[in-house]
């Protein structure tokens, strides 16, 4: 394998990477448990392209179907996220209940304003981070739980019947831990 592939990882990255294929195995269809499990031990809980390239080169899966399957699938990402995950959902249940305004509320709560949430911007995969590392703002089109709408995910823990008030409440307490 040419050195210049993992360039931008160091030794601890590499050798996290090898054990993860020696245990999935280095086969097409352990992919997805490898990219799940190199992007779960990141501190920072995404794969970085120097990452997808070296577990290319090391599974002999060519690059493009690595970062094919990284891009495909909502669960990975390929920018540093949060230390904390809010997930507004975009569906047409959640939107006709107030999603918009919620979003557009939390990015400006948290200071992520530059970016408008009225839909010209391809607000529906809308991903951005705080300055400080401390949330990212996700959208996803649809969780599936159009009943509780507006649905927001926080931390991987599903907030029914949202508003403004206890989606605000629960940024909230999840600053002051930062404190």
């Amino acid at each position: 394998m040419r050195e210049e592939i993992a360039q931008g990882l160091n030794a601890n990255e590499k050798l996290l990477i090898d054990k993860v294929i020696a245990v999935h195995g280095d086969g097409a269809g352990a992919l997805l448990g490898i990219l799940e499990d190199v992007q779960g031990a990141n501190p920072h809980k995404f794969l970085s392209l120097d990452t997808l390239r070296y577990v290319a080169a090391k599974t002999g899966i060519p690059p493009a179907k690595v970062y094919s399957v990284a891009t495909f699938y909502a669960l990975f990402n390929l920018d540093p996220q949060g230390d904390n995950v809010v997930c507004v959902c975009r569906g047409t249940a959640c939107h006709t209940r107030g999603s918009r305004d919620l979003l557009a509320k939390l990015c400006l709560d948290l200071g992520l304003h530059q970016r408008t949430t009225d839909g010209s911007n391809d607000a529906d995969k809308l991903s951005m981070t705080t300055k400080d590392r401390h949330f990212t703002v996700r959208t996803v089109a649809c969780f599936g739980q159009c009943a509780l709408a507006p649905v927001v995910e926080v931390n991987h823990h599903i907030l029914s019947h949202v508003n403004e008030r206890t989606l605000q409440r629960e940024i909230n307490v999840l600053s002051l831990r930062k404190k």
